[in-house]
């Protein structure tokens, strides 16, 4: 089991940015592809971007493609989400999720999961 702590979220307004991290620990983090998701209010937690294990590629959802970047540093074991433009509709908890070898935007396809960081973006 990988045991993940996300950090960095905040009350921002529309247009700004804000970065999240996520730290793992637990397991080898180079054998787990790694995702972020998120969930507002009365609605699903849906994708948002996931990396592969080297972090040579990257997939995004079209909500938040050209705006958010997914990233990771495998020497500290952490993931990374860059936010930019921020609007609020961008509001919501997110959440870091590990899957072993392969990503997908598949919330049911990662076994490990954090305990999220909540987001607020006012207008």
């Amino acid at each position: 089991q990988v045991q993940l702590v996300e950090s960095g979220g905040g009350l921002v307004q529309a247009g700004d940015s804000l970065r999240l991290s996520c730290a793992a620990s637990g397991r080898t983090f180079t054998n787990y592809a790694m995702g972020w998701f998120r969930q507002a209010p009365g609605r699903e937690r849906e994708f948002v971007a996931t990396i592969t294990r080297s972090g040579g590629s990257t997939y995004y959802a079209d909500s938040v493609k050209g705006r958010f970047t997914i990233s990771r540093d495998n020497a500290k074991n952490t993931v990374y989400l860059q936010m930019n433009s921020l609007k609020p509709e961008d509001t919501a908890l997110y959440y870091c999720a590990a899957r072993l070898w392969i990503p997908t935007p598949n919330r049911e396809d990662y076994g490990d999961w954090g305990q999220g960081t909540q987001v607020t973006v006012s207008s």
